[in-house]
């Protein structure tokens, strides 16, 4: 018995989420597949049932928008509003949830509803929003399950504004809630908050030098940092950056203005206080604060005692207004450095007039300096964004139109295309960053167009190769790429190094005649000349399969798609065609597990797909690695069979290459990449890999197969939904 006063503990101590509990932290190289089992149903307390869009027609939209717009003038003690409005407050929280999306990857937005999660419910750039989301606690409470947080996030944003004057361009709901962090999202490497940009660059003088998919200059920030680059005043340089972040979220430069002007002409910046002596974050403040976090420990820490981005100051005369204030502060006014309470650097007029001044958040009668950061600036510094900075400020209604625009675009950019937008506020504009197709035919002769390519004399590998490379763009994150619309078709994707654009033009040069004939889309016959493909590949392992197929794809146009935007969807690497546009840090396999969580498939739909894909013969180039199988272009699970196969043994050669040899003769048979061989060596992996190696799985693996390539083909079909 232990002389412990404490005693031993009864349980483990497995409930502690920091990577330093983690069992696997005794082997740190190994394989982490936790990207592809993140928001399982199990998280879900909704249950596999619910259905977020049929509860959206339950909704009254008119309640629900008039409650908000009560909420905006509803000053709570507990946490007052900024001169009786949380416009401001709520713009911010939309803001910040939508604006860290990155279109290199699609990851980040506020279509998920995570910012309710670490790390970005406790990111510093993010104090003080857990008070606007608990501000909408009793509306969330009130409409339940026909709201979602992430909806409900972003239209508050979009409310305030109509609130204080601006017509919006229009808002859609179909945002779904995750139930737990994003732990898939790369946010950086950095180890500290607000670590210096310089981790991130190459060459900090050159922002474009800064590591993808990462649009925010440094950890912990949406944007840019207000004080300067790296906390140095600069706006020249400032704006520099600022133009390569927006650029990462899908902005120009006249939306770029737009955001920021727009963005600051209402609310305030807060920094009154000593940030330094504010409490733990929401994720690690004590249960008292139950969710709460940053509290202040010597003031009230609210109203003009409110510590957030430490910059203080609000921008224009009449910060709970829409009007044209912000240009004719910036520009009607000298500018000198200074700093706030809480030591920031900003921007405060050499001189200015008493009636220009806003008031105090608390006393009316008060007036204090208004502000700029170092970003604001660079709207008058920069020769581009001040040439559009004057125009708008000669134009109020064009600024009003941009913003109105550029808003909508920023909170729905992630949401992908219009057949995913619900409710009565949808605008009926086709816009081309939501990447429009036109609706297909559905009804034709399915099986007369599959006798067609039967006789096309195209092989197995082209047609599931031209199907899957078609396909494989897909992006889950932001519901981009995809078959639908055939965009393989066009620039740039057709000259993607990875759709082998020698093969792919001699595919397309027979597909399309046949899509002519029938009057169907080039969409719909790339899909089902895989699925033939498939058939034939069963029907020569003898099993009699068909390949399920939902009809109704359009063709996009070249005017209809914004290449420039679709360069991002480019694959740097596939695994599922045993290919490497060249050497990275990562492994192949990690690229592989980012591939597959981006297109939304699980491990087991994963280990599936690459074994039925290298025994038909579809890697890139070609090449026969992986192909274990004496019978190419039959649809058998001989990849798992071979792989796991005691009699052989595995020894690397060169250039990342393998050679599969019999023990017995010493005789190799085949040859394999990283790629092939993790199914083998990753013990979730094998452990896939047996069953589909089982000798009573041969009809289990064809099936299992299908199952995920018609997923694949229909990821981007919202109409099926």
């Amino acid at each position: 018995m232990s002389s412990s006063k404490t005693g031993k503990c009864p349980v483990m101590h497995g409930a502690n989420t920091t990577g330093e509990k983690s069992v696997m932290n005794w082997w740190p190289n190994a394989l982490n597949l936790d990207i592809l089992h993140q928001h399982d149903l199990k998280t879900n307390p909704l249950g596999k049932d619910f259905n977020y869009r049929e509860e959206l027609k339950k909704l009254d939209v008119e309640a629900l928008k008039k409650d908000l717009h009560n909420l905006m003038t509803d000053s709570q003690d507990w946490w007052p509003a900024d001169w009786g409005h949380y416009g401001g407050l709520m713009i911010r929280m939309a803001w910040h949830a939508a604006g860290s999306y990155r279109i290199a990857d699609g990851r980040g937005g506020g279509g998920t509803g995570n910012q309710r999660f670490a790390p970005l419910n406790s990111w510093p750039d993010n104090v003080s929003l857990d008070k606007a989301r608990r501000l909408l606690w009793p509306i969330k409470k009130k409409y339940g399950n026909k709201v979602s947080w992430a909806d409900l996030i972003i239209l508050a944003g979009t409310i305030a504004y109509e609130s204080m004057g601006l017509k919006t361009y229009g808002f859609a709901f179909g945002r779904e809630d995750i139930w737990g962090p994003e732990k898939d999202t790369y946010w950086g490497a950095e180890k500290e908050w607000l670590a210096p940009s310089d981790e991130r660059y190459d060459d900090v003088s050159k922002p474009s030098t800064m590591e993808n998919p990462l649009a925010a200059v440094q950890m912990g920030l949406i944007y840019v940092n207000p004080e300067g680059v790296n906390g140095v005043p600069d706006p020249l340089k400032t704006g520099a950056q600022v133009r390569e972040t927006f650029k990462r979220m899908a902005m120009n430069d006249e939306e770029t203005v737009a955001l920021t002007a727009g963005g600051h002409t209402v609310g305030k910046a807060h920094g009154n206080g000593d940030a330094s002596i504010l409490g733990p974050s929401p994720e690690e403040a004590p249960v008292e604060e139950q969710g709460f976090g940053w509290s202040n420990p010597t003031r009230t820490g609210k109203g003009r005692d409110t510590v957030t981005s430490g910059l203080e100051g609000a921008w224009t005369t009449y910060p709970t207004k829409w009007d044209n204030g912000f240009f004719e502060m910036l520009f009607n006014h000298e500018w000198e450095l200074r700093k706030s309470p809480a030591g920031a650097w900003q921007w405060e007029p050499v001189s200015i007039k008493e009636e220009d001044k806003p008031v105090d958040v608390e006393d009316l009668k008060t007036r204090y300096n208004p502000m700029m950061t170092d970003a604001d600036m660079a709207m008058k510094v920069d020769p581009i964004y001040k040439e559009i900075s004057l125009k708008f400020k000669n134009d109020f209604d064009a600024f009003s139109d941009a913003f109105a625009r550029a808003w909508f675009k920023l909170t729905h950019r992630d949401m992908g295309p219009k057949d995913r937008w619900i409710g009565p506020d949808v605008p009926k504009e086709e816009l081309i960053w939501q990447d429009p197709v036109p609706k297909g035919t559905k009804d034709y002769n399915v099986n007369a167009v599959k006798d067609k390519i039967a006789k096309s004399g195209l092989s197995i590998s082209e047609l599931v190769s031209t199907a899957w490379d078609s396909a494989r763009t897909f992006r889950g994150s932001d519901f981009r790429g995809g078959a639908n619309g055939a965009r393989i078709r066009l620039a740039p994707q057709k000259d993607w190094e990875g759709n082998e654009p020698k093969r792919l033009a001699h595919v397309l040069s027979v597909l399309e005649p046949i899509a002519k004939e029938f009057g169907i889309s080039v969409a719909d016959t790339i899909v089902l000349a895989g699925n033939y493909g498939i058939e034939k590949a069963a029907k020569n392992a003898g099993l009699s399969i068909e390949v399920p197929f939902a009809p109704g794809r359009g063709d996009a146009s070249s005017e209809m798609t914004d290449a420039e935007s679709f360069e991002y969807l480019e694959p740097v690497a596939d695994g599922y065609r045993n290919w490497l546009k060249k050497d990275y840090v990562v492994t192949p396999e990690e690229l592989l597990l980012d591939r597959t969580q981006l297109m939304g498939l699980t491990a087991p739909e994963m280990t599936v797909l690459i074994g039925g894909m290298r025994v038909m013969e579809t890697n890139f180039g070609a090449t026969k690695h992986g192909v274990f199988t004496d019978k190419p272009g039959a649809l058998t699970n001989d990849f798992f069979v071979n792989l796991t196969d005691m009699a052989n043994y595995w020894k690397p050669t060169s250039n990342g290459v393998y050679e599969i040899c019999d023990r017995k003769t010493g005789k190799c048979k085949w040859t394999a990449t990283r790629i092939d061989l993790v199914f083998g060596s990753n013990s979730i992996l094998r452990a896939y890999a047996e069953v589909y190696a089982q000798d009573d799985s041969k009809q289990k693996f064809v099936n299992d197969f299908v199952k995920a390539w018609v997923k694949v083909m229909n990821a981007d079909r919202f109409d099926l939904v």
